[in-house]
């Protein structure tokens, strides 16, 4: 039965007591609309279909994401400051203060809108809407809100075109190299990257128990999809791993110095500057054009491309997605950029093409 009651600042209070329900109460500015959400719950609990929204009803979108931060992110194996990044962002939004019941997907719009005129690209505003949305699923699905629907799924998001096709030179890994100072650990990074096609984090977690000289191959137990590999190892990333073995071992097992990935990354983003700088110097000196495309436009992770690119030539796709650790088919050929003068050079091994036989026609008289 439900009962209402004028509060002290002329609203009106809706209770409704049903056994084996908890307490239902909620305030309007009129009695009519207190009625009518009664009239609604009642009806949703004798039909057997009401679900509890007290609790979405009082726990604000910024509350939801400082406890996302808490209790998911840590467990996460790989992203984990890109994720804290994208949950500070959304924290620092307006649509915060509200309650996670009352958010709804013109509201997600409003903000993807708003993004788009601050002129953050398709991948950064759908990435930030991937966050979101897993904090209203585990919000639904872990935290009592067992009624809450997933407003981010209704939200069209532009198509993302972050393809890249772009290929490391070896002139260019030579530069980076040159310049990493007296960081011998970046070139070691550099050309372990492109001689095993691992991630970033792959390397920087690797450890010397995993590093098996004696087989050839290294254990990648901290991967991005979480499934753990066994990658093989060239003669020159052989020699490389045993220039490092030679230099000790370190407290923690590491094999490279790094902590965390973000500092592989700033390492090789000084390299990287510092030998454009040079080769633009020693153009000048020279009177040379300098090549507007040399290390310009040049990431860190542009070195598995580089990498996956070369292993096609040697292995076949099946092989070649145990070693990279891609397990769609699809997104592996996004690393495989072969070069077109490559695949010229192939016509030299065979004389002519083979006509196609034709199983209908007779042989000649």
């Amino acid at each position: 039965m439900a009962t209402f009651v004028e509060t002290p600042r002329g609203k009106w209070k809706a209770r409704i007591r049903k056994f084996g329900v908890p307490e239902q109460s909620k305030t309007f500015k009129r009695k009519t609309d207190a009625e009518a959400w009664a009239r609604q719950i009642e009806s949703q609990i004798e039909r057997g279909v009401w679900r509890d929204t007290s609790e979405a009803d009082r726990t604000t979108l910024r509350e939801a994401l400082h406890r996302y931060e808490r209790e998911v992110t840590p467990k996460k194996r790989g992203g984990q400051n890109t994720d804290r990044s994208n949950l500070r962002l959304l924290r620092s939004e307006r649509i915060a203060a509200l309650t996670v019941g009352r958010i709804a997907s013109s509201d997600l719009a409003r903000l993807r809108d708003q993004w788009t005129r601050d002129g953050l690209k398709p991948s950064t505003i759908r990435r930030r809407m991937v966050t979101l949305s897993h904090v209203f699923t585990i919000a639904s699905k872990e935290w009592g809100m067992g009624s809450l629907a997933n407003p981010v799924r209704n939200v069209r998001l532009a198509p993302e075109n972050n393809a890249r096709d772009r290929r490391v030179s070896e002139h260019e890994i030579n530069a980076i190299c040159a310049s990493s100072g007296r960081s011998s650990a970046l070139e070691s990074f550099v050309r372990l990257a492109v001689e095993t096609a691992a991630r970033r984090g792959e390397l920087t977690n690797l450890c010397w128990r995993d590093v098996h000289l004696d087989g050839r191959t290294i254990h990648l137990e901290k991967t991005k999809n979480g499934k753990p590999r066994d990658v093989p190892l060239s003669p020159f990333a052989i020699e490389i791993l045993w220039k490092l073995r030679k230099r000790g071992v370190k407290a923690d097992n590491k094999v490279l110095c790094w902590a965390r990935g973000d500092s592989a990354t700033q390492a090789f983003n000084r390299a990287r500057d510092r030998a454009r700088k040079t080769y633009l110097e020693k153009c000048e000196e020279s009177g040379q054009v300098p090549d507007s495309s040399f290390l310009r436009d040049l990431h860190l992770h542009d070195l598995r491309h580089e990498a996956t690119s070369r292993l096609a030539s040697l292995f076949a796709i099946h092989e070649l997605t145990k070693i990279t650790g891609h397990s769609d088919t699809k997104m592996l050929l996004r690393y495989y950029h072969p070069l077109a003068t490559d695949l010229a050079n192939r016509f030299l091994q065979v004389k002519r093409m083979r006509p196609r036989r034709d199983s209908n026609a007779r042989p000649a008289a």
